[in-house]
């Protein structure tokens, strides 16, 4: 990430979308000659934006410095885009593109810190860009991991989802969790391409693990805003967590995640044994990294 070409990300991004959507689910006649590569034609989206093929192919090649909001807006609704593909494009190639500037420090605000640490029957963590862990309670360090214990620069959700045999075996759904968490890192990337803290931890785990690689190269894009995940706790067996996603007001950088059980369900009840796991309702603050469940998935049964 630290070594992309300028403009390489908008035409990857742009390439792996023509590729998912055929001429017939586009209500186009595709055009005649064989077909080398799968979905569109750059020549069909030009025509589907009503943009000439030319632009579209330095759009595509990264070589529009000044395309316009309303040209962006048409070559979405050819590709199809939803709200957070969307929001991706403009980050990537829009008029208000992120500029170069120097990395701020996230922390968490004292204001938010004592909300995180005033809710004790949920688990509550608070991330930043990086899905570095700005805050947690007492019951998310109990159901993730204790980050008070790590290192600074290891307190991310990233991290603990690639880089840990616990988070293997917390996800059920590991592949659907892993996936979302690279999709996430791929979106805030687009907003922050000049963060070389993002571009390390991107680095580091591209090395790693094989399978961030792969979904890192598809360039797909999630922003998590609500659902459910099942988990198998080495404590309490078994259990289904919804949660909600919230940006706080006055950070758009930093998203608030709360997890809750079914009332009266067998995983309220592992929500009660994991609270009492040991004394002290404590929050974890001034941290550097982890990721935010999100998803959705059946109801389990506690064990």
């Amino acid at each position: 990430m630290n070594e992309r070409v300028p403009g390489d990300d908008l035409r990857e991004f742009l390439r792996s979308r023509r590729a998912r959507i055929s001429p017939e689910q586009a209500g186009i006649a595709p055009l005649p000659g064989a077909r080398r590569v799968p979905g569109l034609r750059r020549e069909e989206v030009a025509q589907l934006a009503g943009v000439s093929v030319d632009y579209y192919v330095r759009l595509e090649r990264g070589r529009s410095a000044n395309v316009s909001a309303s040209v962006l807006a048409a070559v979405a609704r050819a590709l199809q885009l939803d709200d957070t593909e969307r929001r991706h494009l403009f980050a990537l190639a829009g008029p208000d593109r992120p500029r170069p500037r120097a990395a701020v420090e996230q922390r968490a605000r004292p204001g938010l810190r004592r909300v995180l640490e005033s809710i004790t029957e949920i688990p509550a963590v608070l991330l930043g860009h990086r899905l570095d862990v700005l805050a947690i309670n007492h019951l998310g360090d109990v159901l993730f991991a204790d980050f008070d214990t790590l290192p600074a620069g290891e307190r991310n959700m990233a991290r603990y989802a690639f880089l840990t045999d616990a988070a293997r075996d917390l996800y059920l759904d590991w592949p659907a969790v892993a996936r979302e968490t690279v999709a996430m890192l791929r979106l805030y990337a687009s907003h922050h391409p000049h963060d070389p803290r993002l571009a390390r931890l991107v680095a580091e785990l591209s090395a790693a693990d094989a399978d961030f690689r792969r979904w890192w190269a598809s360039h797909d894009v999630y922003l998590p805003q609500y659902g459910s995940k099942p988990y198998h706790h080495p404590l309490a067996g078994r259990l289904t967590l919804a949660f909600e996603a919230f940006t706080p007001m006055g950070d758009p950088d930093q998203t608030l995640g709360l997890f809750t059980a079914e009332p009266g369900s067998p995983s309220e009840d592992a929500l009660r044994l994991l609270a009492s796991h040991r004394p002290g309702a404590r929050c974890t603050i001034s941290c550097t990294s982890q990721v935010l469940p999100s998803g959705s998935s059946k109801d389990s049964k506690l064990e």
